[in-house]
């Protein structure tokens, strides 16, 4: 068993390559090497500003849009999405991967974020990706020290795989 990407396309603003979908598996494969996590899926979906900010208004209580949200499948369902599974008791086994949680981004947000740190579109989508993935393992960006760890792990894990600004 190993990291797993699931993704899917909820938006018409950007074409989602294969060599995008490489490259945010290979960042996976790396985020997860760096944090000891060796088995898992994680379920990423690309949205519109207008998609991400229903969200965020329903899970967060924050009405705007933003960039990148994160659902851990290993917290308490108090402020996370509830997702239901319904596999047999035949279906469900050994081999099924644990789910870690979801990863939603915005393409919208994300292309202006690139556009105005100058930098490409691959590398915010990259970024945004790990940013997620942290969460998903429980970090979190309260304070300032929190912050620069979660920071220095994204960037490190970037700067691995090449999408440097």
């Amino acid at each position: 068993m190993s990291l797993q990407l699931a993704w899917n396309n909820e938006q018409e603003i950007m074409n989602i390559s294969e060599s995008l979908i490489t490259t945010l598996e290979v960042l996976l494969r790396k985020a997860g090497e760096v944090e000891g996590v060796e088995d898992g899926e994680v379920a990423l979906t690309f949205v519109t500003d207008k998609q991400i900010h229903e969200l965020n208004k329903q899970y967060r209580g924050i009405d705007r849009p933003t960039d990148v949200l994160s659902f851990a499948m290993n917290e308490g369902l108090e402020d996370e999405m509830e997702i239901v599974y319904e596999l047999g008791e035949e279906e469900a086994g050994p081999d099924l991967p644990e789910v870690l949680g979801d990863i939603i981004i915005s393409v919208e947000t994300a292309k202006a974020q690139s556009e105005e740190y100058g930098h490409s579109l691959e590398r915010e989508i990259g970024f945004l990706f790990v940013h997620g993935f942290l969460h998903l393992l429980g970090y979190d960006h309260q304070d300032e020290a929190s912050e620069a760890e979660m920071m220095g792990k994204q960037e490190a894990v970037l700067t691995e795989v090449g999408l440097t600004r």
